[in-house]
């Protein structure tokens, strides 16, 4: 059993601990931690006190504990029915995100890595072309465009939003031009990247804009969903996402028939009609289970998403007046995920330490960036090609970010953070 938690009376669902049959403990991300043995309310000095329980970086047990009788139900559905492969569950899954994304085509694939993939084969692109990406993301989005026969082309971010600086992006094509076919925009950490101008500056410039909504599903930006920008976008269901299935699983996002037509026959080795293949492919296809799953954890999305927003508001209500943190800034008409919480502060190290003692886990995304990692020193990016980038990496710390991360939970939190910069 978890320990007695102060906000269990404020919410009756933390009463609840079930075992996850179904989900990753994604606490193995940050870490979980346990506060001090004794640990009660406020010291007498003031300090930062919480009453017993694991902290969890993500706690998917307190979604569970509200579902989980409704995502055993899906999945015993699917198998009685021994439909397990591209069944009615994918259909109606991605009926429902392209409507909820409002898109004409969404279709399910086995990963979001796999979705950046095929959503770069499809557009057949010229081989060896140069697309314009972050270094400052996950590798995955990299990775899938040398293995897409592109060359991986990082420029610098926006210190306020962590995503593409549109003044390195209009840069890097005025001296590249035509080597360039593509621009690959993430929305990282669930904020989505300036569409608002990066759309027209690649029509201009004839290029294809692409979205990485990997980890921005449910964001917006001016009152258009992430996964609607460019000609393109690809999602996660990584159990960690907001949108989180049981296991791995993607999505790609298009209004384009031809895109969505390949997207559909490559995630079945380029089958177009049963044992005629017209494009080369892969074994990418979303499962049943998944897809059941994720059709339940959808019906609580918005909710879940307004939640998180709450956790966020608190963070900053309780974190914005503090010397040597920088929280997240909001750019106007933008509403975010909040896939991840993450602050720029002083003495990182010592801060992260400091919280894993009282027993709070953190983690830093990312530590490398892309352009300084060994798989992609040919490109020949060096230290300091990418200052903003370089920064960011030095500085900044994710906090424990979910829908269901308690008020009390955070106020420990949020104390003990001040108390190391008093």
């Amino acid at each position: 059993m978890q320990g007695k938690l102060l906000f269990k009376a404020r919410n009756s669902l933390n009463r609840l601990s079930l075992p996850l049959k179904f989900f990753v403990d994604i606490a193995k991300i940050g870490g979980e931690g346990k506060p001090p043995e004794g640990a009660r309310g406020l010291s007498k000095k003031g300090e930062a006190r919480y009453v017993g329980g694991a902290v969890r970086f993500i706690d998917l047990s307190r979604g569970y504990a509200r579902y989980g009788s409704e995502i055993e139900e899906a999945v015993l559905r699917v198998l009685r029915s021994t439909r397990y492969i591209l069944g009615p569950e994918v259909a109606a899954l991605e009926e429902e995100l392209a409507r909820f994304v409002g898109v004409r085509y969404a279709v399910g694939v086995s990963s979001g890595t796999d979705a950046l993939y095929l959503l770069l084969r499809a557009l057949s692109l010229p081989e060896g072309s140069r697309v314009i990406l972050p270094s400052f993301t996950f590798v995955a989005t990299a990775e899938v465009v040398r293995r897409a026969g592109l060359v991986p082309y990082f420029v610098d971010i926006d210190p306020q939003t962590f995503n593409l600086s549109v003044e390195a992006v209009a840069e890097a094509l005025r001296r590249l031009g035509p080597k360039v076919s593509a621009v690959l925009a993430v929305s990282l950490f669930g904020t989505p990247a300036d569409f608002t101008r990066l759309e027209p500056l690649c029509e201009d410039q004839g290029v294809v804009l692409l979205e990485d909504a990997c980890q921005s599903l449910g964001a917006e930006l001016n009152q258009r969903r992430s996964g609607s920008f460019g000609r393109g976008a690809a999602t996660s269901f990584f159990p960690a996402k907001p949108l989180g299935a049981a296991g791995d699983g993607g999505m790609i996002f298009t209004n384009e028939a031809e895109i969505a037509q390949r997207v559909r026959a490559m995630r079945v080795h380029g089958q177009t009609r049963p044992y005629f293949y017209e494009y080369p492919g892969i074994n990418g296809r979303l499962d049943e289970l998944q897809a059941a799953i994720l059709r339940v954890r959808l019906r609580y999305f918005e909710e879940e998403l307004r939640l998180r927003e709450e956790v966020a508001q608190r963070y900053l209500q309780g974190l914005s007046d503090l010397p040597g943190v920088r929280p997240p800034q909001l750019p106007p008409g933008v509403r975010s995920s909040w896939a991840q919480f993450t602050v720029r502060v002083r003495e990182r190290e010592a801060l992260k330490a400091f919280l894993a003692q009282k027993g709070i886990p953190t983690a830093v995304y990312y530590p490398l960036p892309l352009h300084l990692q060994p798989v992609f020193r040919d490109l020949g990016f060096k230290e300091g090609s990418l200052p903003e980038t370089e920064k960011a990496a030095r500085e900044v710390l994710s906090l424990p970010m979910h829908p269901y991360l308690g008020a009390e939970e955070q106020a420990y939190l949020i104390g003990l953070i001040r108390e190391f910069y008093r």
